[in-house]
């Protein structure tokens, strides 16, 4: 099982743990794909911050 299908089930379980039960395996999937595409642009901004902090610690 991949990281993408075990968070779309953890993310089906939290939501039906709340109430909600209309998303579907697929719309889950997606879900959990876009979340970790946020998580990769996030430490990409993340690692260019700190690129350019030391570029201007080291100027």
């Amino acid at each position: 099982m991949s990281v993408k299908m075990i968070v779309a089930k953890i993310l089906t379980d939290e939501l039906t743990s709340i109430g909600i039960r209309s998303l579907t395996v697929q719309e889950s999937e997606r879900i959990a794909a876009h979340i970790f595409e946020r998580i990769t642009d996030l430490e990409l901004e993340l690692a260019a911050r700190a690129f350019a902090s030391a570029r201007r610690d080291r100027d």
